[in-house]
């Protein structure tokens, strides 16, 4: 696996070293001693998946707080979806800065966001469907978020008119 910096502290893009023959390609997701050696030691204790009907599907911007806080990586394992991920972190040297990596079934990348960054994607295909590892069980009454299109963030999505649900697009926007 290749680990990619992003101008999020924490945010790290995993590439895929795939060995290929005719029969296709083989490449390792997830090594706990890799990561480790990367600074990204966690325990992962969840995994979920998302599949999205409709290409220009919008679901974020998501986070747990604490005691529940999560890290997790994300990947597309059908379609391809544009992923952002949001620094929530009053610390960080880049609060409220967002990224955005395309991440796709054909590529095999992955994104890691630590603890502290909300995340978010929209649909670039039809029958999307994103694969998560989660640093801790999802927990109800620590489920928060925050909107989409806040201008306080500046987040561009790539598609216009996206499918939010209403929980979503209920979601306060943003005070420091």
């Amino acid at each position: 696996m290749k680990f990619v910096e992003t101008d999020i502290s924490g945010v790290v893009v995993v590439e895929l070293e795939k060995h290929e023959d005719a029969r296709g390609w083989f490449a390792r997701a997830w090594c706990r001693e890799e990561f480790t050696a990367h600074g990204l030691s966690v325990d992962l204790v969840e995994c979920n998946l998302s599949y999205n009907e409709k290409r220009g599907t919008l679901r974020g911007m998501h986070f747990q707080v604490e005691p529940h806080a999560e890290a997790k990586l994300v990947r597309c394992v059908a379609g391809a979806v544009h992923d952002v991920a949001l620094d929530l972190r009053p610390e960080s040297s880049s609060y409220k800065k967002s990224i955005g990596i395309e991440l796709s079934a054909h590529s095999g990348r992955a994104v890691f966001l630590p603890e502290g960054v909300a995340h978010g994607f929209q649909t670039l295909t039809d029958h999307s469907t994103l694969f998560y590892q989660m640093s801790s069980a999802y927990s109800p009454e620590a489920a928060a978020g925050v909107r989409w299109d806040d201008s306080a963030f500046g987040i561009e999505w790539p598609l216009a008119d996206p499918v939010v649900s209403a929980r979503d697009q209920a979601f306060p926007n943003f005070t420091s």
